[in-house]
């Protein structure tokens, strides 16, 4: 009765997904007739839209053919199944859009709202952009290694950036990252402000940030980004070595040489 791109047209599929489901079993192939083509009934017109039905809800092609063989309770079953496992596909999805939404929003991926205020406060005393993202990436570093303390740093945080010589630091950053200079005279001037910010919280037993010491991988990530994003930091990093301290995340002071 039917060539088989009318039965496919019928259908609503394309010729090769007919010749597919010949392949795999699901639909049985009919022999030629004697004028040399493969005529399909009204049997395999029904056939191929109970397969096409279940292949477009999402029902795997290794099970359409069990389920068409299935008595009624059983095709049920499988059908509740397929829904089951359609609907954890869907949540699976949400998820999916929700975090692409978060990529979308910028500063607000993976951040909790208190280091959004914090972001904001950079722009605010005059950090460029380039400080902000940095800085952006090096606290989703730190909320993934600590979760439960992120928050209570952040009111410190952003108390420090009233600190003129903070601000000042900040503003000298912005300069170098925005500048070509491979060896820039101000990396020398950063360095000397954030020795004296480091000097002034040790005398206030503020360096500390109450984190594991042994735990050294989450400040050699954060050391790690922060020349990854600009080669010069690289430089900054040996200054503060000569100068007699180490580290940008947990800034310490070495150990004075012997003798």
């Amino acid at each position: 009765m039917l060539t088989i791109g009318r039965l496919a047209a019928y259908a609503g599929v394309t010729v090769r997904a007919v010749r597919h489901y010949h392949q795999i079993g699901l639909l049985p192939e009919p022999d030629r007739d004697a004028s040399g083509y493969r005529r399909y009934g009204a049997a395999a017109a029904v056939s191929l839209i109970k397969i096409r039905t279940l292949a477009d809800a999402g029902v795997p092609l290794s099970r359409i053919a069990q389920m068409l063989a299935a008595d009624e309770a059983t095709f049920a079953q499988a059908v509740q199944r397929v829904d089951d496992h359609l609907r954890d596909e869907i949540e699976r999805l949400e998820a999916s859009r929700k975090q692409v939404a978060e990529l979308a929003a910028g500063d607000s991926l993976a951040l909790p709202p208190e280091v959004i205020a914090y972001l904001d406060r950079l722009r605010e005393i005059g950090a460029s952009e380039l400080i902000v993202q940095g800085e952006r990436d090096g606290w989703i570093l730190a909320v993934a290694s600590w979760p439960d303390r992120v928050r209570d740093w952040m009111p410190g945080k952003i108390a420090q950036l009233d600190h003129p010589e903070v601000v000042r630091l900040y503003r000298i950053l912005s300069e170098i990252f925005e500048s070509d200079a491979d060896d820039d005279p101000r990396l020398a001037e950063a360095v000397d402000v954030i020795i004296c910010l480091a000097e002034q919280a040790e005398q206030a037993g503020e360096l500390d940030l109450g984190v594991a010491a042994e735990d050294d991988l989450p400040f050699d990530l954060l050391d790690a980004l922060a020349v990854e994003s600009d080669p010069r930091m690289k430089r900054l990093l040996d200054l503060l070595r000569k100068r007699g301290w180490s580290g940008l995340a947990r800034l310490e002071r070495l150990p004075e040489p012997p003798g």
